[in-house]
């Protein structure tokens, strides 16, 4: 089993439910050959992916957490 993670995410794509067709990115982020969110604005996205995450269920500390995590992707931290 891998312990890759998204590079955009830092979810596990072991624990991706879809397929992205990539081996770089969850299917959440990389849909149709590119990145779902293009921009480059890390609260941005951090913002949507925490609104997505409570939206399938997780919990707000949870969520909260993971969202905060996620400047620490390889994708976030080259523009920091």
């Amino acid at each position: 089993m891998s312990n890759k993670s998204c590079e955009s995410c830092l979810m596990p794509l072991s624990k991706d439910p879809g397929k992205s067709g990539s081996d770089t990115y969850c299917s959440y982020c990389f849909k149709d050959g590119k990145l779902c969110y293009e921009g480059t604005d890390l609260k941005e996205f951090q913002q949507r992916a925490y609104e997505g995450m409570r939206a399938r269920g997780m919990g707000k500390l949870q969520a909260t957490l993971f969202a905060w995590m996620i400047r620490f992707a390889p994708r976030w931290r080259k523009q920091r």
